[in-house]
C-alpha cells in the first residue's frame, strides 16, 4: 500500500505563498534541491490542483535542460517519470504525457489508488491537500521550511483540521532551510 504524502515548501509562519501569490521566498539552493530530488524518488503519482499543476508544467514545457545544473536536470527526469492526476473543472487537456484530468477529488478513488499503488503518492498545493487532510487520507507530511516570515498569504494547512503527527525525520541546511518529516498518527 502506498503512502499519501503532503509535501510543501513553506515560510516559518506556515504560508506556501505570500499575500500576492508569490512563492519566490522558497527557491531552493543546490543543497536543498538535491535533497528534494531524493524525496521525490519514492513518488509514482502526483496529485495536483489546477494552479499547482500549471506551476509544475514548467518541468515539461522546458524540453531542453542541457544548459541547466545537474541537480535541475535530475529533478526534471524524476518529475517527468511520475504520473500526474490534475483536479480541475476548467482544464480540458493535460500539458504533457503521463497526466490525466479529473473533475473532482473523490475520496474512495484515492483510497483505491493508495491500495493499488506500489509507489508513494504525493499531494501538493494546500487547496487540494486540504481535501485529503479533511478526509484522513494523508499518511505523511514533508515540509521544507524556509527562513522567512510572510505575515499572511496562502496557509499550508486548512482551518479546523486536527491531526497528531509524529516526527520521523529532520534536517538542517546551510541556507537556514529546515526539513521536517512527520507521520500522521491514526487514533
Amino acid at each position: 500500500m502506498a503512502a499519501l504524502i503532503y509535501t510543501s515548501l513553506c515560510s516559518l509562519d506556515g504560508f506556501t505563498a505570500d499575500a500576492h501569490g508569490s512563492f519566490e521566498f522558497a527557491m531552493p539552493d543546490e543543497e536543498v534541491h538535491r535533497f528534494a530530488n531524493e524525496l521525490e524518488r519514492s513518488v509514482g503519482t502526483h496529485l495536483y490542483g489546477r494552479r499547482m499543476y500549471e506551476v509544475m508544467t514548467w518541468w515539461e514545457a522546458t524540453n531542453d535542460f542541457s544548459d541547466m545544473p545537474g541537480f535541475v536536470q535530475e529533478y526534471a527526469a524524476v518529475w517527468q517519470a511520475a504520473d500526474k492526476i490534475v483536479y480541475s473543472r476548467t482544464l480540458t487537456e493535460p500539458a504533457g504525457p503521463r497526466t490525466r484530468i479529473e473533475r473532482r477529488f473523490d475520496v474512495p478513488t484515492i483510497r483505491e489508488l493508495k491500495a493499488a499503488s506500489a509507489r508513494d503518492i504525493s499531494v501538493s498545493g494546500p487547496t487540494l491537500a486540504s481535501h485529503a487532510l479533511r478526509a484522513g487520507l494523508v499518511d505523511e507530511v514533508q515540509l521544507l521550511v524556509f527562513p522567512f516570515i510572510l505575515g499572511g498569504g496562502l496557509h499550508m494547512f486548512p482551518e479546523a483540521v486536527q491531526s497528531t503527527l509524529e516526527l520521523t525525520d529532520e534536517r538542517r541546511f546551510d541556507s537556514g532551510v529546515v526539513y521536517l518529516g512527520y507521520r500522521v498518527r491514526r487514533t
